[in-house]
This record gives C-alpha cells, structure tokens and sequence, in this order.
C-alpha cells in the first residue's frame, strides 16, 4: 500500500510520520509529476483551507485529483482536508473539491485559543480527538454516513471512497482511524 499525502501546506509531516509508523509507504504530492507515481490512497492534511485551495489550483493539482476522487480513489481529509471535500461550506461560495455531500463550517469550534482534546466515539471505539480550529458538518446528504459526533456535532463521516475527520487523529498514538483508511483501500473494488 502506498499513500500520497498533499504537501502543498499544513500538517502533511505528521501524517508521513503516521504513516511511518505504521510500516506504511508514502510520498509527498507537491506537483503535478507527483500525482503520476502509483498510489492507492491519499490524504488532504490540516491547515488552511483558503491557501491550500489556492495552491491547489495554481500548481494544477485540483482537477487532476478531484477526477482521482470521483474515479473512486479512497481519499482521508482531516480538519481543513474535510472542507477541501465539501461539496458546501458555510458562509462561502465555491468550494475546492465539492465531492462530499456535506456542508462543512469553517472554525466552528473559535480560534486557535479554542482548540482542545477530547475522547468520543469513533465507529464504536473510543478514541482521543485533538480539535484545532476545527469545522464541523452542519448538514451531510443521505448517503454519507455519521462516523462521530462530539457535543452533536458531526465530527466524522464517510461517502463511499471519502472519509473526513474535524480534528486531528495523527496527533494521537491511536491508529483507529488509520486502520478504518487502510481497509477502505483495501476493499476498493
């Protein structure tokens, strides 16, 4: 298995450094010659989702990888990776990628002062939650399905080959989540 986690800016070295641990092969995606190399999944880090999104479009890496996405490649957003998938955010016209069916709010959780840890449930298993100026989903459609929620906001969801978390699972040691990614990979059809 080999992930290609986007490296443009944000949070991308904690999740190579997961990956790592987890004996699992990965590479940066900084460029459009990156996204030719063979991978099996790829991973939209934590930063800000207003430059990232920029980025994305200036280095031409937006298209290609949305078509990735709809073609069905198993993609993990975490954070501002949640709000590069949704198909709505609050308060803003365009959204980046726009293939997950849900409507994200931006900072929902305040400012940098307002981030904090928590333990919720995760697809029945209690894990540690890291919030860092976290969004949430306000609305999901009909086919995405809740994997958590924290004071009843939903925190993680998945559709189809999508999944995305609000907070920040590689800065825990529980590999829950990763695990639930790899056999998302696994069984692509």
């Amino acid at each position: 298995m080999r992930i290609g986690v986007l490296a443009v800016q944000g949070a991308f070295a904690e999740h190579i450094n997961k990956l790592r641990q987890l004996d699992t092969e990965s590479f940066e995606i900084r460029q459009q010659n990156d996204i030719r190399k063979n991978f099996d999944g790829l991973i939209l880090p934590g930063g800000e989702s207003t430059a990232m999104s920029k980025l994305l479009t200036e280095l031409k890496l937006l298209e290609p990888l949305k078509s990735m996405i709809q073609g069905g490649m198993p993609v993990f957003g975490t954070c501002a990776g949640m709000i590069l998938l949704a198909k709505e955010i609050s308060g803003c016209d365009s959204p980046c990628f726009g293939t997950l069916d849900i409507t994200a709010k931006r900072n929902a959780y305040g400012r940098q002062l307002g981030s904090f840890r928590c333990t919720d449930r995760f697809a029945e298993k209690i894990i540690e939650m890291p919030f860092i100026r976290a969004p949430y989903a306000e609305r999901v459609g009909e086919n995405v399905t809740i994997l958590a929620s924290h004071e009843n906001r939903i925190v993680a969801v998945r559709q189809d080959n999508q999944l995305a978390t609000s907070f920040h699972p590689e800065l825990t040691d529980d590999i829950t989540i990763y695990k639930y990614f790899f056999e998302m990979i696994e069984n692509r059809n």
